[in-house]
């Protein structure tokens, strides 16, 4: 098992001070519990933790390292801090096992950490020759190595185009399945170098390497990623209490669309449209706090380059009380509320 460094204090977690922001008047009061779904080193939580001296942290992660590495970090906090080996679509089943009815915020931070991705023997970086593995959890599941080896031609071909949005999907399955018959694809340099030798010259002189879509769709293959986060999202707005706040910051195209298309589903009335009152059961639920899929600063990127490709989306669920002086009373009220999220 792959033992992670203590994370460098400059780091600061991508999106912290807007994440802090956002979260902070449902998080607010005594008692209040905010789920970290995807806790990673720990640092947004510890920004929440800090912040808010009545709050209680729900840490949950897939990677026992991390765990290890994040409780560690905030270990200072004693029990307001509580670590949870589980992947971010169980938080039903972990807040049912802590007996609790609700929770006041949740974060999700998606895709591979920091912490993955300096680590070469996990396998994820592209730009480090390391065992191919890429699981974010490396007690179970199978490896990159494993699908790179076993799966037929048309599957690679699949998986690249719709998880890694590769164009030459089908060139670089077609070179992984002629190069097995000779010898297995072990490491993370066979893989680069085999893909780069398949895309034409002249995609491999511009946008990067050209192995990051491959990487990206087997990453996201191993980890069931999306499958997952369609699951989880529906789970942790069922979860929020009233005035609970959730956050998420996704980096591609394919997490971002989940994410806006269940949050279009909650913030938007299902009435039909020219009604002055929405139908009882129709309005929404929930409203946005965010005006679409907000990128992070230039100042962000400079300081966190990694940042770069992030996207962040936050909503609020609604009080029951109709009469609520925020909520949107009319069903073209409510509505446009919606269209933010475009």
């Amino acid at each position: 098992m792959t033992q992670y460094g203590v994370p460098s204090e400059a780091h600061i977690p991508v999106f912290r001070d807007r994440v802090c922001e956002l979260l902070a008047p449902a998080l607010s009061h005594d008692g209040a519990i905010c789920v970290d779904a995807t806790l990673g080193a720990g640092g947004h939580s510890e920004a929440l933790l800090s912040q808010h001296p009545q709050l209680t942290v729900l840490g949950v992660d897939r990677d026992t390292d991390a765990l290890d590495l994040a409780s560690k970090r905030l270990d200072r906090f004693g029990d307001r801090f509580v670590p949870v080996h589980a992947v971010y679509d169980q938080v039903e089943q972990v807040l049912a096992d802590r007996d609790i009815p609700a929770i006041d915020g949740i974060l999700f931070d998606l895709g591979v950490s920091s912490m993955q991705l300096d680590v070469a023997d996990r396998g994820f970086a592209y730009a480090q020759d390391a065992p191919l593995d890429m699981r974010m959890d490396q007690t179970t599941g199978r490896t990159a190595e494993e699908i790179v080896n076993e799966y037929d031609e048309r599957e690679l071909s699949r998986i690249l185009k719709i998880y890694g949005e590769e164009r030459f999907a089908s060139r670089i399955a077609k070179a992984i399945v002629k190069q097995r018959k000779t010898s297995p694809i072990s490491s993370s340099g066979q893989l680069v170098d085999l893909v780069r030798n398949a895309v034409p010259a002249a995609a491999r002189r511009r946008g990067g390497n050209p192995a990051k879509r491959t990487f990206q769709a087997l990453r996201i293959e191993v980890n069931a990623e999306l499958e997952v986060l369609r699951r989880a999202i529906p789970a942790a707005l069922d979860a929020l209490a009233s005035g609970g706040r959730i956050v998420v910051l996704s980096y591609h195209s394919l997490e971002d669309r989940i994410v806006k298309r269940e949050l279009a589903a909650r913030t938007t009335s299902s009435a039909p449209p020219g009604l002055p009152i929405d139908i009882p059961g129709t309005g929404p639920t929930m409203r946005l706090i965010s005006k679409g899929a907000q990128p992070p600063s230039e100042a962000e990127i400079a300081a966190n380059p990694r940042a770069a490709s992030a996207k962040l989306r936050a909503a609020e669920v609604l009080p029951t009380d109709t009469d609520h002086n925020d909520a949107p009373r009319t069903v073209q009220d409510r509505r446009s509320l919606g269209e933010d999220a475009s």
